[in-house]
């Protein structure tokens, strides 16, 4: 895996809960969304990028590669950029930090190995596509919407 020169990937500290993100773009520049199933506990029924928690002893990267793969079946072969970090309050008011990033994968795009249980469709989002993100969200929840959009932007 290849992490390209200047990108940032924050060590967390101890007691920190951190979370790691991908946003992965298909060779037509269109971005991987997953929709949540209604019965998750955190936003439920909404649109997310690939990504999820920093088990103990991993790295962000570590996470990123490790999510990537639980969650599509792909494996990351570049990081390209941070697109950001951004901190919330999780289940039981307990902050987390997030640092999402632009990937490359190497896998069938067409075909991801999706947890089912955990997300009920997925679908590629340009430019057009991008108020879809917003379903479910209250109003100034649109983290993923923006990441998305500033990952499209940017390409």
């Amino acid at each position: 895996m290849k992490v390209d020169r200047g990108v940032e990937i924050p060590v967390p500290a101890g007691g920190e809960v951190w979370t790691a993100g991908a946003v992965i773009l298909n060779r037509d520049g269109h971005a991987f969304a997953q929709k949540r199933s209604p019965d998750r506990r955190l936003f439920p029924d909404c649109w997310d990028i690939v990504g999820g928690h920093v088990e103990p002893g991993e790295t962000l990267l570590d996470t990123l590669v490790r999510e990537v793969d639980e969650e599509t079946g792909w494996r990351v072969r570049r990081v390209r950029r941070l697109l950001g970090i951004a901190t919330w309050t999780g289940d039981g008011d307990g902050t987390r930090r997030e640092a999402d990033y632009l990937v490359e994968v190497d896998g069938d795009l067409d075909h991801p190995a999706l947890e089912w249980s955990k997300h009920t469709a997925y679908g590629w989002f340009g430019p057009e596509d991008l108020p879809r993100l917003k379903e479910n969200r209250a109003p100034g929840e649109y983290l993923i919407h923006d990441l998305i959009a500033k990952a499209l932007q940017g390409r």
